[in-house]
């Protein structure tokens, strides 16, 4: 008999990036950074004269990070405790929208830090690659975990019998991420893993079936 799955986001789900990637640009590339609303490029500006970075900039940074950084981005609390509650009673599954190049560097970041799970690297919106992961494991239910709304809106598009859970662990970004919830597309808005923990473990009890 197949076992429920749960499908996590790793970036701010699991895992800080924003906070190091901020301290990171700011102390070696002279790149300020300020987040003030969901836009994490016009978070970007030059320190010295406060022009915005280039996108294409942007890009050689974040590949920069995720080349050099991977090893500073510290645990979301209770992340790697929830996993491991989490993996007594159901699969547990990584879908990170990195380049597929990362993937075998984001297994082994996540081990490190006592998150033991098969990666799915992706790009663009996460419908597509969390349906066939779906059609891969034929779970008994599934669960997907993201902080960002649009992967949400995605899920609940392609995947609607899928439970889902908006969940950002960063406080520097969760303030200015609109609700998937609110919006319709999310079944839960939680952004700590003290509060997800017994949400998705009641989801994951025999007597729960979704809505």
């Amino acid at each position: 008999m197949s076992r429920p799955l749960v499908i996590s986001d790793c970036d701010e789900v699991l895992l800080h990036m924003v906070a190091p990637f901020k301290a990171w640009v700011e102390a070696n590339h002279g790149v300020h950074f300020s987040l003030q609303t969901n836009n994490f490029a016009a978070a970007m500006r030059h320190a010295d004269d406060g022009r915005a970075v280039e996108p294409a900039r942007i890009w050689q940074l974040l590949d920069g990070f995720f080349d050099t950084q991977m090893h500073a981005q510290p645990a979301i609390a209770g992340a790697v405790e929830a996993v491991g509650a989490i993996s007594d009673r159901a699969d547990f599954v990584i879908l990170t929208n990195l380049g597929h190049s990362y993937r075998e560097a984001r297994t082994r970041q996540l081990a490190d830090l006592g998150i033991h799970a098969r990666v799915f690297t992706n790009q663009g919106p996460k419908g597509p690659a969390l349906k066939a992961i779906l059609e891969e494991y034929k779970p008994s239910r599934a669960l997907f975990i993201d902080d960002l709304p649009e992967h949400h809106h995605s899920a609940a598009s392609l995947t609607p019998e899928v439970m889902r859970l908006h969940l950002c662990g960063e406080p520097l970004l969760a303030p200015h991420i609109d609700c998937a919830h609110k919006a319709g597309h999310a079944h839960a808005r939680i952004d700590s893993w003290d509060h997800a923990l017994p949400w998705v473990m009641a989801q994951l009890d025999e007597d729960v079936r979704p809505a």
